[in-house]
């Protein structure tokens, strides 16, 4: 059975919706805050503090355009193939330059960042690979997992010092146990939609019916 994930828009059926409305107009205005947050980020090599400040401000802002334009987009039926696609692309693009940019200024070990855009990556592919058989409801895991990642992130954006540059650490090392752990049952969710989708049974049934030598044995009139 097809689980539909509540709260992302690439694992909802399309609906007949136009193409400009404001769920995709978040998208896009998430997309087009990447940009910016990167030059904010690295003003000064990374010492502008303000500029910091401000980055992470962006970073919150379009993190909240992810949040609602989902939302937004199931309750009132705005779902659309260009939503679908875009969403995703603009949530890896926020995610890996806020990731990239860090560890570009030594605020962040690379292996995070490897780790962290290995899995999400992954997931996306692995996503269109099943697309035909179904979707897959995000886990408590997979939610955890956003939730705690943007939080981290947010944290070694700011320019912070102390308990609290301390603590950011911690909070990270939580974001990429939660990002492998939800990585891992991810893949076995979707190699087990693959092999029990009512696609995947039909094709089966198929198979047999056609026997080894691959024609058909029945021979009912």
């Amino acid at each position: 059975m097809t689980v539909v994930d509540a709260a992302d828009p690439a694992a909802t059926p399309p609906q007949t919706a136009k193409l400009v409305n404001l769920p995709n107009a978040l998208t896009v205005l998430r997309m087009a805050v990447v940009p910016v947050f990167a030059v904010l980020l690295l003003q000064d090599d990374g010492l502008d503090e303000a500029g910091r400040w401000w980055a992470a401000v962006a970073f919150g802002l379009a993190i909240l355009t992810d949040r609602y334009d989902g939302m937004i987009a199931r309750r009132t039926g705005q779902i659309t193939e260009f939503g679908k696609l875009a969403d995703p692309i603009a949530d890896k693009a926020l995610t890996g330059t806020a990731l990239i940019g860090l560890s570009v200024l030594d605020l962040l070990p690379w292996w995070v960042t490897v780790v962290i855009l290995v899995r999400e990556i992954g997931v996306t592919v692995l996503r269109f690979w099943v697309i035909r058989h179904g979707v897959i409801a995000a886990s408590r895991g997979g939610k955890a997992k956003t939730v705690v990642q943007s939080l981290a992130i947010a944290l070694y954006i700011l320019p912070l010092t102390g308990l609290l540059a301390s603590a950011r650490w911690w909070v990270m090392a939580v974001a990429v146990v939660l990002t492998v752990l939800s990585g891992v049952d991810y893949v076995y969710r979707a190699l087990t939609l693959r092999r029990t989708s009512a696609r995947a049974m039909k094709a089966a049934a198929a198979r047999r019916a056609a026997g080894p030598s691959g024609t058909r044995t029945d021979t009912a009139a």
